[in-house]
């Protein structure tokens, strides 16, 4: 199929996921120069060879894979009409988004009580790259929360449908994605150390 085949709606459709995935690529590429650089960096003298990461991080893991599974049952509930189903699910959706945020800046906490701080002389090479990537990453999920509270909205206007259901699926695609780039980074964090 050519890209310029098809009604309005279906390259309107393809374009609006092209975009979405030039974006997605764009972040990727972000947090491969971040742990790039991370990688480069372990070769310092004054690296942090014992440094453990936060518990909070590994709880804040389980809240956004549980919350793309939340996700992608509200998509099967959408397309078999089950409407409250579906609204409940994507509400499950935000509250582990929530959760995984809160449970992020609890990773903080546990970092600052351990001595280790951004900037400055409790600050090390390793934990700024730390509290770079992570917040970088947090960022993002502050974005995916304001992309799932339209998906919200929208449910409840009754734009999506077993036919229609693009919004929802470049809203879930995102999810999902930033979802996969937390487990990346979390087992980056645990494997190179």
């Amino acid at each position: 199929m050519d890209l310029t085949d098809g009604n309005f709606e279906q390259k309107n459709a393809r374009a609006k996921k092209m975009m979405l995935w030039f974006g997605m690529i764009s972040i990727a590429m972000m947090f491969a120069g971040l742990t790039s650089a991370y990688v480069v960096s372990k070769s310092r003298p004054d690296w942090l060879q014992d440094f453990q990461i936060p518990v909070a991080f590994y709880y804040s893991t389980v809240a956004i894979l549980m919350s793309s599974l939340t996700f992608y049952l509200a998509g099967s509930a959408i397309r078999n009409e089950q409407h409250n189903k579906a609204g409940a699910l994507l509400w499950g959706t935000l509250g582990l988004g929530l959760a995984f945020v809160y449970l992020q800046f609890a990773g903080f906490s546990e970092v600052i009580e351990a001595g280790y701080y951004f900037t400055g002389m409790e600050s090390t090479v390793t934990t700024s790259f730390l509290y770079a990537i992570v917040f970088s990453h947090v960022v993002h999920v502050f974005a995916g929360l304001i992309v799932l509270l339209v998906v919200i909205y929208n449910h409840y206007k009754k734009k999506y449908g077993p036919t229609q259901m693009l919004g929802f699926e470049l809203g879930a695609s995102f999810w999902h994605f930033l979802d996969f780039l937390w487990v990346y980074l979390i087992f980056f964090f645990y494997f190179f150390r």
